[in-house]
């Protein structure tokens, strides 16, 4: 072919790739099955419509044949069914056949038949008190297929008649309401008749209104009574629904019975005990429930499907009634009853497992304090259900039914098989010992731990027995045991975590109660030996979980979250609680330990504590440094003091690149050192306290003394108002017997500006710290617990006042009746010849002291003097205290590791640690004659002089806390002249404390350079020596 020119013969191209043909292809290939799909869904329509038309014709049919056997009935029998004999109910009669076929509970006519049928069944049984030849005749066996036919489709009809009736009851007058009442009655009193335990059918019956959901039913109708409020018209003593209900969940776990197994979801336990204030209502009820084998058959029911409870449970009432807190008050209520009965251990075991599920899925509650809670967190991220929208009326059902007496006798119920006077526990006790553990758990976060510590630490044997069993798994490496039968924790997690959650709070209840003779002498609650067991099994499961298995979840120690923690990871939380708890307990038996060691306090420090572990510490949000904050008794005191040596130093250091005026320097008369103190110093902003000072000395003829303060000059003037603000002469304190320092309650009648004082006093000891410098202050116990902002107790008090705390311990233990003795909730307090009575509660003049109350005389005795008296003083000296040291800086110290920080040890200062960290300058060295003959002099020098010696070369009288290695700079002996003349050994030695230096000349003799030391620290001269 030749080319024509015309463009239109030119073949196409489709840079896709594929032809149109390809396309067209496949778009009538989508064409197709769109309209086979189309095809198909009509000729379903059409099926659909078919068997639609087909139902309703056979409704219509059935519909029209119900109206003629309707009409045929009425016309036999009488409209009002007046025609009606006892022999209508027989096996041969269609009375019952018809009746059942037709009736319609939402017709008029029908429901009157039904009602007036009902009274005529209750009239003939009356009369002949036999239900089975009414229905039956003379031969019930032959009889019996049409017969349990007939009386279950009656009871039925029965219940559906009230169902579909029931909110007549809510749009009908009184008056009407009333008729409707009395027939509804009629139609449930029927019922009770038919499915009477003793009738031969009363299975089938039952089991028959079972396959109908008939829980259901009566949960609606049970909700329409309490909306109307028309209890009392339906109930004359019992109402018969609560006795239909009563039947049915009695029939159900007895021997007699066949009945299928009902669904979790239409059992009892879903729809009837998740009615809210169930037995408010239907008391009866309560009562049937109660029985103790009937109490067990349903609440081992409910420990099978409690897990699954938000898929068994039917929608909540309302959204402040959740079903499952619904059910928990109502099995808690029904269980109070119950547990006063003889409760078999195993009823006891699924309760406590229900009511830990339950009571774990709760909200926060707000009557568990008493108070409204703060809002949680948003940063939570919670979900609407989690949020405390709880009804108040409900969370105090809960609250009420959870009182100390029903602890105790599930506690008791539980441990029963645990005795501690018995051997090795089986897996029964192990079975027992996880049900109440993680059922306290639970409680204890959801409730407030004060109304029912007491009964459960001395009216239970939960401490002896938890110990027998955690000492036996300890000796027999039998921790799994628990962890492998427990439901509450996984199969992996260490066994000690329930029984150490509940055991460390309720024994540490205990030690708070306890004296000391109870402790040490009598050794009670547990014997010291087993302390010694307890210390090391806690110091080993807090350093492993928080050191080698660490968990970290969010803070639970406010007492909202904690609820939402435990919902949403109850095994972190567990794990985290543990710490907590265990932490609290190891801490009050340290305590202990420092009022009289009964095991080395190295028990107490973990052995895995290296160089690596305390460089870690430091660092903010370090595994070390949890440990340093929740249980900080694990590493040895001498780390934690470097530690906070090394917090102080970077303190320090921030402070010298912030500060704007490097120093301040103040004039102060050695004879009026605290007034001058108090006039300059209190006006100090916090930059300023934390700066460096300079101190000049005006002695007592108005001269200032000789010397530049360097550091030395400040040190003594730290020691000298310490000495003077801290003597009992002054008024602010006062000592105790054993000469340890206090606030004086009396304090505002010596000064008028005694809490200024008292801060400014505070402050002063924060600098002393701030700077390294040891005081000698000895300070009462109970004091520095308030640096700590703890609180004292009773065995805190022989440290105040001995002969009170034995006076109040023959209380304690007094036999007879202690009314006799007409003492009241009042104390005297006489300060300064001034006599004023206080009342230890609101009206306590008139409250007697009895046997009864006593324990609670003895701790607000010991409280008022305690806590109460100094509470002022004590809160204006941490005031100015905290000024300077921050809180968490100390709080890794206990209150005697405290006062080694303020004033080193009592024992003196190591003369070898002091020779070993010396320099020496000017001709001196170790091994000089001269230094060989001063080191004899100063190790025979009495203890006294010591720190004299120490005082005149450094300032202060105490040396570092942590030894002379940590001197700053360190501790130097200088030859004073440089030759030996007679003048020049004629002078005394000097020093320069600013920079812990000695100027000592070269004495001959040993006699001399003793006469020569001794003179000059002992010369009292200032600093005109230096």
């Amino acid at each position: 072919m030749y080319f024509s020119g015309d463009p239109s013969s030119r073949k196409r191209v489709d840079l896709g790739g594929r032809s149109s043909k390809e396309r067209d292809r496949k778009k009538l290939l989508e064409q197709t099955r769109l309209e086979r799909e189309r095809r198909l869904w009509q000729r379903k329509q059409n099926s659909a419509a078919i068997v639609i038309q087909r139902c309703f014709r056979g409704r219509k049919v059935v519909e029209r044949e119900r109206s003629k056997v309707r009409e045929s009935f009425f016309n036999t029998y009488g409209k009002h069914c007046e025609h009606v004999t006892r022999y209508c109910f027989g096996p041969d009669s269609d009375f019952l056949r018809q009746l059942l076929f037709f009736n319609n509970p939402k017709y008029a006519s029908d429901f009157a038949a039904l009602v007036k049928i009902c009274q005529l069944f209750q009239d003939f049984v009356h009369d002949s008190g036999d239900i089975v030849s009414l229905f039956a005749g003379t031969d019930y066996s032959s009889k019996r297929i049409i017969v349990e036919f007939r009386v279950k489709k009656l009871a039925l009809i029965c219940i559906q008649t009230v169902y579909e009736n029931r909110f007549q009851w809510m749009s009908s007058n009184l008056m009407e309401c009333t008729n409707f009442s009395s027939s509804a009655r009629l139609l449930l009193e029927a019922v009770t008749l038919l499915i009477d335990p003793k009738l031969p059918w009363s299975c089938s019956t039952v089991s028959h209104l079972f396959q109908w959901n008939i829980y259901s039913l009566f949960r609606q109708i049970l909700l329409t009574t309490k909306k109307t409020n028309l209890q009392d018209a339906v109930v004359a003593d019992v109402s018969p629904l609560d006795r239909i209900i009563a039947l049915v969940i009695s029939h159900l776990g007895q021997t007699p019975c066949v009945c299928k197994k009902i669904e979790p979801h239409q059992s009892f336990s879903s729809q009837i005990l998740s009615i809210p204030f169930l037995w408010r209502t239907y008391p009866h009820l309560k009562e049937i429930f109660s029985r103790p084998e009937l109490s067990q058959y349903y609440f081992g029911e409910m420990a099978l499907c409690v897990k699954d409870c938000n898929n068994v449970l039917p929608n909540d009432v309302a959204a402040d009634l959740p079903g499952y807190a619904c059910l928990l008050g109502n099995i808690l209520e029904a269980a109070g009853v119950a547990f006063s009965h003889a409760v078999s251990f195993d009823a006891a075991v699924d309760f406590a497992t229900i009511s830990t599920y339950l009571l774990e899925a709760m909200p926060p509650l707000q009557a568990s304090d008493g108070a409204t809670k703060e809002l949680i967190d948003d940063d939570m991220n919670l979900d609407d259900d989690m949020k405390p929208i709880l009804n108040k009326n409900l969370e105090q059902q809960i609250c009420d039914s959870i009182d100390p007496r029903f602890l105790q006798k599930l506690t008791n119920i539980l441990l029963g098989s645990l005795s501690p006077s018995k051997g090795k526990p089986q897996n029964k006790g192990v079975e027992a010992v996880g049900a109440v553990c993680a059922l306290l758990h639970v409680i204890f976060n959801v409730l407030p731990l004060e109304r029912n510590m007491t009964v459960l630490a001395y009216r239970t044997e939960l401490v002896p027995v938890l110990w027998k069993f955690m000492k036996s798994c300890h000796e027999n490496q039998k921790w799994s045991s628990l962890s492998e039968q427990s439901a509450y924790v996984p199969p992996d997690s260490p066994g000690w975590l329930l029984p150490l959650a509940v055991f460390c709070p309720v024994y540490r209840h205990m030690l708070m109660i306890v004296d000391n003779e109870e402790f040490y002498e009598h050794e009670k609650p547990l014997p010291l030996n087993d302390i010694r067991l307890l210390i090391v099994i806690l110091r080993q499961a807090l350093w492993q979980l928080l050191w080698l298995n660490p968990v970290a979840p969010p803070n639970i120690r406010n007492s909202n979250s904690s609820t939402v923690m435990m919902k949403k990871h109850p095994h972190g939380f567990l794990q985290q609680r543990v710490c907590i708890v265990a932490s609290e307990l190891m801490s009050q038996l340290q305590d202990w330990n420092n009022r009289r060691q009964f095991t080395p306090p190295n028990e107490f420090q973990a052995d895995g504590v290296d160089d690596h572990f305390i460089a870690q510490a430091i660092i903010e949000s370090t595994r070390a440094n949890d440990i340093l904050k929740q249980a900080s008794f694990l590493v040895p005191f001498t780390s934690r003091a470097k530690i906070f040596t090394s917090q102080l130093t970077a303190a320090k250091a921030e402070q010298g690149a912030h500060s704007v005026f490097s120093r301040t320097r103040f004039r102060i008369r050695r004879d009026r050192i605290l007034e001058d103190s108090f006039d300059q110093l209190n006006t100090l902003s916090e930059e300023d306290l934390r700066g460096q000072m300079r101190i000049s000395f005006i002695n007592e003829f108005g001269v200032e003394e000789a010397g530049i303060d360097g550091g030395g000059i400040f040190k003594d003037f730290m020691e000298n108002i310490s000495r003077a603000a801290f003597d009992v002469q002054y008024g602010l304190f006062k000592e105790t017997a054993n000469h340890l320092l206090y606030p004086n309650p009396g304090s505002g009648l010596v000064h008028e500006q005694h809490l200024q004082y008292f801060h400014f006093l505070g402050t002063i000891l924060a600098k002393a710290m701030f700077e390294g410098i040891l005081v000698d202050i000895p300070f009462a116990t109970f004091f520095l617990s308030k640096l700590k902002q703890k609180h004292n107790y009773l065995n805190d008090l022989p440290s105040l006042d001995p002969e009170l705390y034995r006076h109040l311990l023959f209380l304690k233990h007094y036999e007879n009746d202690i009314s006799e003795l007409e003492l009241y909730f009042v104390i005297l307090n006489n300060e300064y010849g001034e006599q004023a009575e206080e009342e230890l509660l609101l009206g306590g003049k008139n409250v007697r002291v009895t046997n009864e109350n006593v324990i609670t005389y003895i701790h607000l005795v010991a409280n008022h003097r305690l806590n109460f008296q100094i509470r002022q003083q004590s809160t204006h000296f941490l005031r100015g205290f905290q000024q300077l040291i921050q809180k968490d800086w100390i709080d890794m110290f206990n209150e005697h590791e405290l006062q080694l920080l303020i004033s080193g040890s009592v024992d003196g200062f190591d003369i070898d640690d002091l020779r070993a960290h010396t320099q020496y300058t000017g001709g001196y060295h170790k091994d000089h004659y001269v230094i060989e003959v001063f080191w004899e002099v100063i190790k025979n020098f009495s203890l006294d002089n010591q720190r004299k010696f120490l005082k005149f070369v450094t300032g202060c009288s105490r040396g570092p806390l942590l030894g002379f290695k940590y001197l700053e700079p360190q501790f130097c002996v200088q030859r004073a002249a440089g030759s030996a003349s007679e003048e020049t050994l004629d002078r005394l030695p000097t020093s320069a404390t600013c920079m812990n230096l000695l100027k000592l000349p070269p004495y001959r003799s040993k006699e001399q350079m003793e006469q020569k030391l001794l003179y000059a620290i002992n010369a009292a001269a200032g600093f005109d020596l230096s």
